[in-house]
Formats: structure tokens, C-alpha cells, sequence
């Protein structure tokens, strides 16, 4: 156990990733006072990771923290609301809602999941995130959001 939060690290054997510690990790690495951190969650997981999302994949432990570490200079601060949270073995699903504050830009309200996949000695394997960036953020331009709402539903229905 990590002495300052009462989290259970992976060296600890006994101990795995579960419900109560990723809902208590990700609770911590957003927050609505500062930037974000995800310095406390490395540890959790697999040198060998593969990352994805809508935008990108990377493939590593440090291409992911570099990733990160540039999306917390980007923003002004972060929030996570995790709405949802369920476990099928060694995949662990949830939904979320993530606010994001720019600089210069109103705060963003993005939707979406996360898949994480449990390597067997219990770190993070694999992160596949789902969201739909483009949608929420254009829900956020008065003026735009029709336009798109409008050409989404012409081409896509």
C-alpha cells in the first residue's frame, strides 16, 4: 500500500487492480482545482501497453506517459466523472464523462468508455478508449452544432 492514499501498488502480490482502486486512481488523476496528473497510475501499468483511441495508438509505457504528460500541459484542468464501472474477468469497462478546460475556450464536456485489459500479473496491458471528440465539442458551438448535427444525420442517418 502507498502510504499518502491508501492505494494498493502492483508490486504488492496479494493484491490486483479491482473495482474500489480504479474508481479511487481515476478519481484522482482529474480534478477541477489544477492540471491533471497521472503520475500515480504509471506503476499500474505494462511496460509494454498499447494505448488506443479515436485519435491515436501508441505502443510503450513511455510514449503513454508522454502522451499524457502533453495533454496536461494542454489543459487548464480535467475532470473525470466515472458514470459506470463493470469487470468481465481480466476486462475491466467504464463510462465517463470528462471535462476538459483550455486556455482560451469554455469548458468540454466529452463522453465516452475506457477498455482496460489486466496482463496476468495484474498491470494495465491494454487501454482502448471510445469517444466521440469531434460531436461533443461541436455540441458546444451554438452556431455550428446544427450544421454538423444536420450533415451527421444526412450521411450517416
Amino acid at each position: 500500500m502507498t502510504e499518502d492514499t491508501g492505494i494498493h501498488s502492483p508490486n504488492d502480490k496479494a493484491l490486483r487492480l479491482d473495482r474500489e482502486t480504479i474508481l479511487a486512481l481515476w478519481s484522482k488523476t482529474y480534478n477541477t482545482d489544477g492540471k491533471p496528473d497521472w503520475s500515480h497510475l504509471f506503476p499500474f501499468y505494462h511496460p509494454d501497453l498499447v494505448f488506443q483511441d479515436s485519435i491515436q495508438r501508441v505502443e510503450g509505457i513511455e510514449p503513454f506517459k508522454a502522451m499524457c504528460n502533453r495533454l496536461a500541459e494542454r489543459c487548464k484542468s480535467l475532470h473525470m466523472d466515472i458514470r459506470t464501472l463493470t469487470q468481465d474477468g481480466p476486462v475491466f469497462m467504464m463510462e465517463w464523462k470528462m471535462t476538459m478546460s483550455f486556455k482560451k475556450f469554455p469548458d468540454t464536456p466529452v463522453f465516452g468508455a475506457t477498455r482496460l485489459t489486466l496482463h496476468p500479473d495484474g498491470r494495465i496491458i491494454e487501454q482502448r478508449d471510445y469517444f466521440d471528440l469531434w460531436g461533443d465539442i461541436f455540441n458546444g458551438i451554438p452556431k455550428f452544432k446544427p450544421l454538423y448535427r444536420r450533415f451527421m444525420k444526412r450521411k450517416f442517418g
